[in-house]
């Protein structure tokens, strides 16, 4: 028997088995989330076609959405990004802002036009840095097809002092090392002392990779590491990623990736090839991804209209209450307009995150509390 882990009263989820020393006849399984209430839905003009690349900050007790809205092009200057609030994470309104032109009126919920609208993704800054360059800050950016493939495109910061009015920090982009036609994300890791941002890559063979840097000013950023996975793990399309630092257990890192399936179609109706669902992973350092489940965690289900390319997307970030996670999910489905739904799907108390299921029995039994604190001396012992 090794020795015991102290982790004194720090919160562990069974997300892997770094505190599991067997197993017999029992095995880990993951809870899918349950779909919720349709929070939002996407009429407006300036809304175009379909919306994506959702972003989710909760700010004390409102809950801010920031997503993609029209966009004919990935390079065009009419690309909008748009801005909803709730009070609880369920009902959103969308403010008519004012600020920005669209079709010849300001009357509009638009915090951004143009090509940086495309993938703009933006966070709360809690750092002291953040107090001296904008308590919100994003990344945003795209380059030319030639720039994409060869990860070699620009990507910049912007900052905000309310979360509505967005500048560069700087003119120049802060990295050039990576594809960043996706959402791209970044956030201040306390447990760090740093900003971390996850963001796309292009393999040889043109497989869309997740790869990070840090950095301590949110300015200069050392170079990318690409996510590692343990052997015999293939290397999938991960479309986005949506990691976050896990809400109360920040040792560990979170990560959603809407996983594209580029030569399969499912609807003939459909215009475009592909289909995707949304996968889960976690890790200790923020570089080495643990898979242990490879199966979806969101997925299209019964609706056909999910069996279309680039759909089941995560979004970036989860409004908090006193007993979930509350994911959100879009779908970006061009063939209708767009559907934003709120899925309460992970607890640190109930129902379980992850369980620990005999083998053999039903997936719906639970057998321990996903949320574990344990004293410095307890060792954890899981048999059948």
């Amino acid at each position: 028997m090794s020795d015991s882990v102290a982790i004194g009263s720090r919160v562990e989820l069974f997300v892997d088995k770094t505190l599991i020393e067997r197993m017999n006849g029992v095995s880990l399984q993951i809870n899918r989330p349950v779909p919720k209430e349709v929070a939002l839905t996407f009429p407006e003009a300036w809304e175009g076609k379909h919306c994506s690349y959702f972003t989710v900050i909760q700010d004390e007790r409102k809950v801010r959405l920031y997503y993609r809205g029209n966009s004919a092009a990935d390079d065009s200057h009419d690309q909008v990004t748009c801005y909803a609030e709730s009070e609880d994470g369920i009902h959103f309104v969308k403010p008519e802002l004012g600020l920005v032109e669209f079709g010849g009126s300001t009357r509009n919920n638009i915090v951004l036009k143009g090509v940086l609208a495309h993938n703009f993704a933006p966070f709360y800054d809690p750092s002291e840095l953040g107090g001296a360059t904008g308590r919100y800050k994003a990344v945003a950016g795209i380059g030319t097809s030639a720039q994409t493939i060869g990860n070699q495109s620009p990507l910049y910061a912007l900052r905000s002092d309310d979360g509505i009015r967005w500048t560069k920090l700087r003119e120049e982009p802060v990295m050039t090392d990576g594809a960043f036609d996706s959402q791209n994300i970044a956030f201040w890791d306390e447990s760090t002392r740093q900003y971390r941002c996850y963001n796309r890559y292009f393999t040889a063979d043109l497989v869309r990779g997740v790869q990070s840097a840090v950095s301590r000013d949110f300015v200069n950023w050392e170079p990318q590491r690409r996510n590692e996975y343990a052997d015999g793990v293939p290397l999938e399309h991960f479309y986005t990623n949506a990691t976050i630092v896990c809400p109360g257990a920040e040792h560990l890192y979170l990560s959603f990736p809407m996983r594209f399936v580029p030569g399969r179609k499912k609807m003939p109706w459909h215009r475009e090839t592909g289909v995707s669902d949304a996968v889960f992973m976690t890790s200790r350092d923020g570089y080495t991804w643990d898979r242990t489940f490879m199966e979806g965690w969101v997925r299209p289900g019964l609706e056909e209209r999910n069996w279309t390319d680039r759909n089941m997307m995560t979004a970036y970030g989860c409004a908090l209450n006193d007993t979930e996670f509350s994911f959100t999910s879009g779908s970006i489905t061009a063939s209708t307009r767009s559907a934003c739904a709120v899925m309460p799907c992970a607890s640190m108390d109930s129902p379980p995150f992850m369980r620990i299921t005999p083998a053999g029995s039903c997936k719906r039994s639970r057998c321990c509390s996903p949320a574990i604190a344990l004293s410095s001396t307890t060792r954890l012992r899981l048999s059948a």
